[in-house]
């Protein structure tokens, strides 16, 4: 009995041992389960960042689009101006007129660009601007006389004011803060982009007959705007437009696709509201946009200095006639073969290309103001070298070699630094009611100061020879470094909101860097 009491014992003792076991059991599984839960919410969370950065960088690819025929249109007359020249005999003031006449003429379509956008929304002001300008281009390929040429060539350049101008604007508003830096300059790399893809068409098609050959090459600049009709069907909405249109729940429909982290959506969209004017739920009715950028407050008169500066010193310092005229820069150093003329021209088309993904990088990491350093810097000293080689080291090798090596220095340079942060700093900086029409301003400045260059830089080169011209972009690009220095504050690693905070203060708005004065109201956002 004792021995069934034993396995009596025994087996009840089994039995609680294995109820023991089967407990262990079911706590081993309810963790594993936790843990399998935790992996798969992770790798939910991963997958989800990354669809979030996929669907942003297409956003920013769609919108600069409209940069690529800038930059197409710059880089391809270059080289079709010398056909147009020998194909419709026109002269040298009317060549001027030609390449410079689209600078003056798209600062129409940038002033308009701010309130277009304001009334239709940015989406639909990126579409607009493709519209016009394949309307334009279509017009200079078929143009039979000068006059019919400088038709489209308007129209072109109304489309490209409006794209220009659009395009930063609605990158910085969708863009999360982390990453807004270096997607705000797509539209400089697609500028630098269209600019390559132009000399490559000199290149290609400069074969053909003379009345062939440079209706060709403008012909080709339409097809990056049929790519933006498929933009439509992707990019939604600035979500800081929609907050403008009291539209706030799509506003945050928009932010959670394009924001990361979801818990910070809605601080996000109470930050966009607030700056909107709309925390009441209406709209702040206060002055009229243009009274009061007309007669601005201290910290909005600092905002529009650094804006409006920049985008001034962006083209004095001559980089537009370095593009469209490299060729007359390389005859003036002794090459004088069109196709080597051409080839040159290349060259500098994929410096300036390959310089500008370098800042792309750099831009968030380093942040802006070392990097408009180093590009300022970098560009006076190239400018002037290129100065002293043209006038004085003649038409030699030394002088040749010294020629293409300071153009395609100087572009560098520029793609590191003053190219893209002009329109990174313009799109960052102005307050939300305010942000596209002052851009619009800043971007108005910009082309008029194309355009001057661009018109003027032959008969100035006549007057005072291509070294005294440059010579002159050489003392205007020593003044970007102390400008740069003096007004333009660091932005890096904050939202658009907090970036109002650093004009504010005179001391942070001139010559800061890190020092942000109020960290309360400062703490950088990831």
């Amino acid at each position: 009995m004792g021995l069934v009491g034993v396995q009596e014992n025994g087996k009840g003792e089994m039995a609680l041992s294995l109820g023991n076991k089967s407990k262990y059991k079911r706590m081993d599984s309810v963790l594993s389960d936790e843990f399998d839960d935790d992996a798969s919410n992770h790798y939910n969370e991963l997958e989800r960042k990354k669809s979030i950065r996929k669907y942003v960088l297409a956003c920013a690819i769609f919108a600069s689009l409209n940069n690529v025929l800038l930059g197409y249109d710059v880089g391809v007359m270059s080289g079709a101006i010398i056909f147009i020249q020998e194909d419709l005999k026109i002269s040298e003031v009317q060549e001027e007129v030609l390449v410079g006449i689209l600078s003056i003429i798209s600062l129409l379509g940038s002033l308009a660009g701010g309130r277009t956008s304001d009334i239709i929304g940015r989406k639909w002001t990126i579409a607009f601007a493709a519209v016009i300008f394949q309307i334009g281009a279509a017009i200079m390929t078929f143009a039979p006389s000068f006059q019919i040429l400088m038709i489209g060539r308007v129209l072109a350049g109304v489309g490209i004011g409006f794209g220009v101008m659009i395009a930063p604007v609605y990158i910085a508003e969708i863009s999360p803060t982390v990453d807004r830096g270096s997607l705000t300059s797509f539209p400089e790399i697609f500028i630098n982009l269209g600019i390559l893809l132009g000399y490559v068409s000199n290149y290609a098609f400069s074969g053909l007959s003379v009345h062939i050959n440079w209706r060709v090459m403008l012909a080709v600049g339409i097809l990056p705007s049929v790519f933006i009709g498929f933009a439509l069907f992707i990019i939604p909405e600035s979500p800081r437009w929609l907050v403008m249109q009291n539209r706030v729940e799509d506003a945050r429909s928009v932010l959670l696709k394009t924001n990361e982290n979801e818990n910070d959506v809605d601080e996000r969209l109470s930050e966009i509201v607030a700056a909107a004017g709309m925390s009441n739920g209406e709209k702040n009715e206060e002055k009229a946009v243009w009274r009061e950028l007309l007669s601005p407050s201290p910290p909005l008169r600092r905002m529009l200095i650094t804006g409006f500066g920049i985008q001034c010193f962006q083209q004095i310092t001559g980089i537009d006639a370095t593009v469209y005229y490299s060729p007359e820069i390389f005859k003036e150093a002794g090459i004088e073969n069109n196709s080597k003329l051409l080839a040159a021209t290349v060259a500098v088309g994929v410096t300036k290309t390959a310089f500008i993904l370098i800042a792309t990088f750099l831009v968030d990491r380093v942040g802006r103001k070392p990097l408009l350093y180093v590009s300022t810097i970098g560009m006076t000293v190239c400018l002037l070298t290129l100065s002293l080689t043209l006038g004085f080291l003649g038409h030699g090798q030394l002088g040749v070699a010294l020629a293409v090596l300071c153009v395609c220095g100087n572009v560098a340079f520029f793609s590191v630094g003053m190219g893209p942060i002009c329109w990174i700093l313009t799109s960052e900086i102005f307050p939300l009611r305010l942000r596209a029409q002052a851009s619009a301003l800043g971007a108005v400045g910009n082309r008029v100061c194309s355009g001057l260059v661009a018109m003027s830089f032959l008969s100035l080169s006549r007057t005072i020879t291509v070294g005294g011209t440059f010579f002159l972009f050489a003392l205007l690009s020593a003044l970007s470094v102390l400008f740069a220095y003096k007004c333009v504050p660091e932005t890096k690693g904050k939202s658009l909101e907090q970036i109002e905070l650093l004009f504010e203060n005179h001391n942070e708005w001139q010559g800061s860097e890190v020092e942000m004065g109020d960290s309360e109201h400062l703490v950088q956002k990831a």
